[in-house]
This record gives structure tokens, C-alpha cells and sequence, in this order.
């Protein structure tokens, strides 16, 4: 639609807004909350002066705090962090006191179902669902313990707790943690990576992959794989290919905002396992799993259509390695300055 000599596309909760000068003006809309981002201050003004004829707003000036997540701005870029946030997690649940620790996981503590009697399951589900909310939005470091604590919310035992507590004792150490995001490498990339039977109890690997722009995450996930891998090439072709769609839709959502340079070249992933890269680069499989084949499809079709390409990087240097598992001090923090 038009109005005031704007051209106004709606996409989701966003709104991009396009001047007849080809500048371009982004508008974030959640529920009563709204960030205008703009190629000149004129017409976010101009903007905002559309806006305020048709609604009831109430200018708040210069963001520093959006959905809970607070904005800062350095000479290095824009850091997203909810320290804020940390903080009231911390003394809402009894653990702002506590000795800090300097990685999330305890490596010496196995986690496993819980056989014996239930720890106060209903405060423990509090805490999962407060980190979770931590977890998605600035603080992937967490991701992976997050998710594994997740699975034992029905029924918490006392080492289930140690965990947990372990876990608020590094964001105590880690407070003030964020997502720095400058204005170069504004390329797209990612990382994946897999643990093939991690646990000798339970018989699914995890996978875990990051895409980074702009010298900071932008998307993460860690997550038990849903169907039972039989060697460490098919838990991490598994894992590939869920880096796969995800790229593919990072790389539409990029194509969709009008300013961002066309065209948005492949997505370039990062895998440390040679034999799932040369398995996908591969036009054939003679393979007998389904799951393993149909995969193959996909990523095969991602690859010869110029979404995504698949190179190695060694273990060492794969920001996805503490997405799957837990890792020593010195490694996490080497790692994390790709991320933060």
C-alpha cells in the first residue's frame, strides 16, 4: 500500500517502509512494542510522524532496551545482552550469592534419568523456562546444557539440580555476556557439529550449529537428534543437513530486506567431519538408511542450487563444538570470540 509517498510491504512483525528517494526505513512491530531502524535520521523522523497520525504512540527517543534484551552502543559495534535479566534470574531464585564458576558444565557430573525420588520438580521447571528465555535470545554459550536439563523437567533429581545451580553460578561469571554485531563481515556463515552417542544410556547423538553475521550469532540451536545415527558420519550428516534448512531460510530472510546487498551469496557451512562433507558433495549414494538418504537429497539440492556450500574446519576451531557437548575452560572462551 501507499501513503505519503511511501511504499509500505508488511512482512511478519516487520514493516519495510520504502521512500520515493529508494532510502529505506524498517519497522518492528510486537504487540505494543516498536523499533524503527532507517537509512537517515530525516526519515525515521518522517516515519514516525506517518505513524503518529494513525496511532496512539508514545515516542520513547533512542533504543536501549527491546523484548528484554538491552542495546548498547561501543566504538566496536552494538552489543545485545540481558544482563539485566541475569541478574533477576539470579535473585529470584536464591543464587545471586553463590560462588561464581567459569563454565557451565560440570564434566565430572553424568546427567540420567532419575530413578529415585522427585526434587522439587515445579521450581526447577521455573528455572528451565527463565534460561530457556536466555538461552533463544542472547546466550548460546548455555544453549547446550539448557536443552539437556530441559529433558529431566518431569521428574528433577538432586544431581539434576547440582547442574542446574552450576549453570547460574557462570551467568553470575558471565554477567555481563552479549552478541556483539559490527558493521563488517557482513557475510552469513555457519557451524555444525554433532556428539555421537554421548550418552551411553540413551542411544541419539546431539547436534548443534551457530550462523554468525556481522562478528556475532544470530542463530543457534542444540537439540537431541530425533532418529538414531549408527556412526559419527550419520550423526553428522544429520546434523548438516538441519544447518541446511536453516540456512536456507537465514538466506531468504536476508533477500527480503530491501537494503541488504543482492545477490546473498551460498551460505557457507563449516562441518569438522571430512566423510559427511565429501557424502554430501557426493552426486551418489548407495546407502541403505532412509533417514540418511533423504537427507542427502536435500542437501545435494541445496548445494547444485547455490543456497548453501559445505567446507572442513578442524574440531578445534568449530564454534558449534559447546552446542554439543562440555568442554574445557580454555576452549569455551577460544571459542566464544566467535560468537561474542
Amino acid at each position: 500500500m501507499k501513503s505519503n509517498g511511501f511504499k509500505i510491504n508488511e512482512c511478519d512483525k516487520c514493516v519495510y517502509i520504502k521512500c520515493t528517494t529508494n532510502d529505506y526505513v524498517i519497522v518492528c512491530l510486537y504487540v505494543d512494542d516498536m523499533l524503527i531502524m532507517g537509512s537517515s535520521h530525516d526519515l525515521i523522523v518522517n516515519t514516525k510522524n506517518m505513524l503518529k497520525k494513525n496511532f496512539d504512540m508514545k515516542d520513547m527517543g533512542l533504543s536501549d532496551v527491546i523484548l528484554g534484551i538491552k542495546i548498547s552502543r561501543t566504538s566496536d559495534g552494538i552489543v545485545l545482552s540481558q544482563s539485566h535479566y541475569v541478574e533477576s534470574i539470579l535473585r529470584r531464585f536464591n543464587a545471586f550469592d553463590n560462588p561464581p564458576a567459569k563454565t557451565p558444565v560440570d564434566l565430572s557430573l553424568h546427567l540420567a534419568k532419575n530413578r529415585g525420588e522427585l526434587v522439587s520438580q515445579l521450581e526447577y521447571a521455573r528455572v528451565i523456562v527463565s534460561l530457556m528465555y536466555l538461552t533463544n535470545c542472547t546466550r548460546p554459550d548455555i544453549a547446550y546444557l539448557v536443552s539437556k536439563l530441559s529433558r529431566f523437567t518431569s521428574n528433577p533429581s538432586t544431581d539434576h539440580w547440582k547442574a542446574v545451580t552450576r549453570v547460574l553460578r557462570y551467568l553470575k561469571y558471565t554477567m555481563n555476556y552479549g552478541i556483539l554485531c559490527t558493521r563488517y563481515l557482513t557475510i552469513l556463515e555457519g557451524y555444525c557439529d554433532a556428539n555421537w552417542l554421548s550418552d551411553t544410556k540413551d542411544s541419539k547423538s546431539t547436534s548443534g550449529f551457530v550462523f554468525t553475521i556481522g562478528g556475532g550469532a544470530m542463530s543457534w540451536k542444540s537439540s537431541k537428534q530425533t532418529c538414531i545415527a549408527r556412526s559419527t558420519m550419520e550423526s553428522e550428516f544429520i546434523t548438516l543437513d538441519k544447518a541446511g534448512e536453516e540456512a536456507e531460510w537465514l538466506k531468504n530472510f536476508l533477500e527480503d530486506i530491501p537494503c541488504w546487498n543482492k545477490p546473498v551469496p551460498a551460505v557457507l557451512i563449516h562441518c569438522d567431519s571430512q566423510s559427511a562433507i565429501g557424502r554430501a558433495q557426493s552426486s551418489m549414494y548407495n546407502g541403505k538408511s532412509r533417514h540418511i538418504r533423504r537427507r542427502h537429497n536435500t542437501i545435494r539440492q541445496l548445494i547444485s542450487n547455490g543456497i548453501i556450500s559445505v567446507d572442513y574446519v578442524k574440531s578445534k576451531e568449530n564454534l558449534a563444538d559447546p552446542l554439543t557437548k562440555g568442554i574445557n575452560r580454555d576452549q569455551l572462551y577460544k571459542l566464544l570470540r566467535g560468537w561474542v
